[in-house]
């Protein structure tokens, strides 16, 4: 009876230390489910910062570059259109004259 009590003892230990580790992986449970992770955004946020004005420079640079383009597009007529509409009244004129000289010596 001695075996039989000693192994009712062991099993009883056991049982109780059982429950006394799970109360404690309980315990460790709640607390972690409490638990806020934060996370540390100050290298992300720095890393944008600088992209967002690298963006910004760019998008500067771009706008400058349209108005300069626009500019130049505006200032390269060469000629005024009264200049060219006199031009191509002339050289009408002329293949006119020409026909009516060529027609004569026909």
């Amino acid at each position: 009876m001695t075996k039989l009590e000693e192994l009712t003892a062991l099993l009883v230990n056991e049982t109780t230390d059982f429950k006394n580790t799970l109360e404690k992986l309980e315990g460790i449970n709640a607390q972690l489910k409490e638990t806020k992770i934060k996370m540390d955004l100050t290298e992300y946020k720095a890393a944008i910062e600088i992209h967002q004005q690298q963006m910004e420079a760019h998008l500067k640079a771009v706008k400058n570059f349209e108005y300069r383009f626009e500019d130049t597009i505006k200032k390269a007529k060469i000629y005024p259109n009264w200049a060219v509409g006199v031009f191509i009244v002339s050289v009408i004129l002329n293949f006119v004259l020409l026909l009516n000289f060529i027609g004569k010596f026909y």
